[in-house]
């Protein structure tokens, strides 16, 4: 069985001794045996459980208050703990009634809700009516990863949020600080084989900066020790409805216990060893790139942000320039984020990311901030904007796919299979222009419901290209409007058509470029140009 369905069972003798040894101002914390059947709700015991209102049967959003008052919360007179497994083993899965718990919040974030809350079953008859699936994908719930006295983690699964607008302020208010839980109720005992992405979250934390407390020791200082091993489970806790759940005090100073993220530079993680290693790093982004696999739904692509810092930007070729770091469908961004990103290049900074397998990864529990956080520990890095124009790796035989390069050259060939042109309009862009139905020479645009007097000329043409960096190699790129624009500036007939041939032996570079494929057999590189963001100051 687990453990939170496990009661501990004190014997009178105990009892006694407890209450000599124990200081006046010490609660006892009442140990009540629960049944699995009484746990479970089980329908036979249906006639004797008092049965809830149909009105309390709606899921109240949980609360939070800070700065604990005892006068305003009569729920803040009970008992105060500072063992969570105490506090399970006391309470039960069934929920923390009379008693509640003191840790430390190491870190806060936002996870998806794509479950909603957990129904409560009585027998066949759910209590809650929320749905196990969330159907707004943008439905976001904000968690705490809280550390008790003795070093144990506990993750806290708090309210749904309509987005993760507010993670940053609740970030720079609550890590560090002190909290009282109550109300809870356990979700789940999970371990590491069950929750890699959690564990190594733990793990960057362990061990504690700090001597921690060892149960059923003296907690006398020099009996503490940080000598012990990393937590091999933990509990996923969530708050009971129409209860006072979560106390932070934030005016109370940074606790001791408290690991703000040890920030490094670029270089120095690419040179880390280990795998599946919790990171956390200053990187200014160049450019935002939309995994396209059509089979997957837009809501659950990754997106690839190439980054680079000071540290990257002055290495030796031996390491890149730029760095891809990949989002994946469960981190949660807030729409500051998204807009700044989409809109300009900027200096963001990354908490807990995960680095392993020459990746880095942005999962669930990273955050992204555009704010420096109130504490963090700069080990050796260099947090400053980058000094100059961005250099980028040039092409050459150890360019690899996905990753973003400088390419400069001879236009040696014309892809004519793919090259194209068409009109577009010249107030909206819209590229699916109609013919005027009271004028078939004329062209028609729906989004602006005008007739498109001078359309605007767009095409796409490839060309390969003859790179010294990469002699060997057929090189073929997917150039950008303005460069096509640009080669065939002169090369106009007089009917205002194009001859494609009349690009070839033009000299292009250096251009930005992402790489979809680089292959050895056959020897060749197909790129497309891109356009790096602008650079913006924070």
């Amino acid at each position: 069985m687990n453990t939170y369905f496990s009661q501990k069972v004190l014997l009178s003798e105990h009892l006694e001794t407890s209450k000599k040894t124990q200081g006046p101002t010490k609660m006892l914390v009442r140990k009540n045996i629960v049944s699995l059947a009484q746990t479970f709700k089980l329908d036979d015991l249906d006639d004797e459980q008092p049965r809830e209102s149909p009105d309390n049967q709606v899921a109240c959003a949980p609360q939070i208050h800070t700065n604990c008052d005892s006068k305003e919360h009569p729920i803040a007179l009970s008992a105060v703990n500072d063992s969570l497994l105490e506090m399970v083993e006391s309470q039960g899965a069934v929920g923390w009634r009379e008693v509640q718990v003191r840790v430390v919040i190491q870190r806060v974030y936002c996870l998806p809700a794509r479950e909603g809350f957990r129904s409560q079953i009585q027998g066949n008859k759910p209590v809650c009516a929320t749905p196990m699936v969330n159907p707004d994908p943008l439905n976001v719930r904000l968690c705490l990863l809280v550390q008790d006295a003795y070093g144990m983690f506990s993750e806290v699964q708090l309210q749904s949020l309509s987005s993760a607008e507010d993670i940053e302020q609740y970030c720079r208010r609550w890590e560090g600080k002190f909290c009282c839980l109550a109300g809870m109720k356990i979700l789940q005992r999970t371990t590491r084989g069950r929750a890699l992405g959690l564990f190594s979250l733990i793990d960057s934390l362990w061990p504690p900066v700090v001597p921690v407390k060892v149960p059923g020791q003296s907690q006398d200082p020099e009996m503490m020790t940080t000598n012990l091993p990393p937590p091999s489970f933990c509990y996923i806790l969530t708050v009971q409805s129409g209860e006072i759940h979560v106390e932070v005090d934030e005016e109370e100073q940074i606790s001791n216990l408290y690991q703000p993220p040890a920030v490094h530079g670029l270089k120095e993680i690419l040179q880390i060893d280990g795998c599946n290693e919790r990171c956390s790093f200053w990187a200014q982004v160049l450019y935002l790139r939309l995994q396209t696999k059509h089979s997957i739904p837009t809501n659950q692509r990754e997106i690839l942000l190439f980054v680079t810092d000071f540290t990257l930007q002055d290495v030796a070729h031996t390491i890149p320039k730029v760095v891809a770091v990949s989002i994946a469908a469960s981190c949660v961004l807030s729409t500051e984020i998204i807009e700044a990103l989409s809109a300009a290049s900027r200096l963001i900074f990354f908490k807990d990311a995960l680095w392993g397998n020459g990746r880095i990864i942005c999962v669930e529990r990273t955050v992204l901030l555009l704010q420096k956080p109130l504490l963090c520990s700069a080990a050796g890095a260099d947090l400053s904007e980058l000094p100059g124009p961005v250099k980028l790796d040039e092409l050459d035989s150890a360019t690899q796919a996905n990753s973003i390069c400088a390419v400069r050259g001879t236009i040696v060939g014309v892809n004519e299979s793919t090259a194209f042109s068409w009109p577009t309009c010249d107030r909206c862009g819209n590229g699916k222009l109609e013919l005027y139905p009271r004028d078939r020479g004329l062209l028609y645009c729906n989004q602006c419901s005008e007739v498109v007097v001078s359309p605007v000329l767009k095409m796409q043409l490839e060309v390969f290209l003859s790179c010294p960096s990469r002699s060997q190699s057929t090189v073929k790129v997917k150039l950008l409007q303005r460069t096509i624009s640009s080669l065939l500036k002169s090369a106009a007939s007089e009917d205002g058509s194009y001859e494609v041939r009349s690009v070839l032996g033009k000299e292009v570079g250096l251009l930005c470029c992402y790489v979809h494929s680089a292959s050895s057999q056959p020897n060749c590189v197909g790129l497309e140009e891109i356009a790096l963001l602008e650079a913006v100051r924070n």
